[in-house]
């Protein structure tokens, strides 16, 4: 049965703290519905109403024109294992760049070691929370996180961070901008940082 939560607690922090999977869902006003998939380690709980990820650079960067869109998302979580659940979490989010007065203090929370390529970090109002049974979501065992990304940013290095920011990040799909670009050197800056540590790679739970 769906239970509805105002906010998150202890017990629904351990269930996203045990998943290495969580998926991304947002839409414009007018135009696609984008999902995504995200691992690595990348999701925060920075209260009960409160949460971030952390974004690395990939070929789309359609939640960012998305959440400058309209500020929607959801995110979810899946049981995998032995206890069948699906959570979602719905919120508002916005995303902070190296250039904003807050990414230092966001920045923070995923540790001190740099990530590959990161881009931004999507931070999330939380506006309502989600759970529901899970009954026809097969189980499946989690072998290894997948080193590809990491060894695809160490050998292209931090110049072809910036194209892609450039040339494939700027807008959406539906030609929406997504502000990557505005932060200039700023953001270049950041780009030569995090794609130099893509063979320092890092393991820690969601927290």
């Amino acid at each position: 049965m769906a239970k509805f939560h105002d906010a998150l607690s202890d017990e629904l922090n351990e269930f996203i703290m045990a998943q290495p999977l969580f998926f991304v869902a947002t839409a414009p006003r007018e135009g696609r519905v984008n999902v995504s998939p995200k691992g690595m380690d990348t999701f925060r709980i920075l209260g009960d109403r409160r949460v971030a990820y952390l974004d690395l650079t990939g070929s789309g960067n359609e939640t960012a024109a998305h959440l400058r869109d309209n500020g929607r998302i959801t995110v979810m979580f899946c049981g995998f294992g032995q206890l069948a659940r699906v959570l979602r979490i719905y919120g508002r989010g916005r995303a902070v760049r190296p250039a904003d007065p807050e990414w230092e203090t966001l920045r923070c929370r995923f540790g001190s070691d740099p990530r590959p390529a990161e881009r931004q970090i999507m931070d999330i109002t939380v506006e309502g929370v989600m759970t529901s049974c899970g009954y026809a979501v097969p189980r499946f065992d989690s072998v290894e996180p997948r080193d590809t990304f990491t060894r695809y940013w160490e050998n292209h290095g931090p110049e072809a961070v910036e194209e892609m920011w450039r040339t494939l990040n700027n807008q959406s799909i539906d030609g929406l901008p997504t502000g990557i670009v505005e932060h200039g050197a700023d953001a270049t800056h950041r780009a030569e940082d995090t794609a130099s540590a893509a063979g320092s790679g890092s393991g820690k739970k969601h927290g």
